[in-house]
């Protein structure tokens, strides 16, 4: 699926239309292209969506075709790495690089994405 653009702001914010919320089954993942071509994965856990690469950090498969999703972790099906999808975080090795995420709104029934990828977590002293 190839999602569509429908609105930029100064902000340097594009958003996409990524589909009908009713079209991402509750515990699944499904593959969608932003506008330029990246994959990403979009997830549904827990009546939230969640959107980060569809490619692993570490081997390049993707996430929505092989990978299997066991509640907010992807593991990738080459190597079994595993990743938070909420922050993208690598949990397992041999995944050790975050995957990039993005963030998501629903306007009416439609889910859209912000094109631009979240900042990384940075852990702060304390955390």
């Amino acid at each position: 699926m190839t999602a569509q653009t429908i609105a930029s702001s100064a902000d340097d914010e594009t958003w996409v239309e990524l589909g009908l919320i009713d079209g991402f089954a509750e515990g699944c993942v499904k593959q969608a292209q932003l506008p330029n071509g990246f994959p990403i994965a979009v997830y549904r856990v827990g009546g939230k969506f969640y959107v980060t690469s569809d490619r692993c950090t570490h081997g390049a498969a993707s996430l929505s075709d092989e990978g299997e999703l066991n509640g907010h972790v992807i593991e990738c099906a080459w190597h079994y790495g595993t990743f938070d999808i909420r922050t993208g975080a690598a949990l397992t090795l041999p995944c050790r690089a975050t995957l990039p995420t993005f963030t998501t709104r629903i306007e009416g029934d439609q889910l859209l994405v912000n094109a631009k990828p979240n900042r990384r977590h940075r852990h702060q002293q304390g955390e």
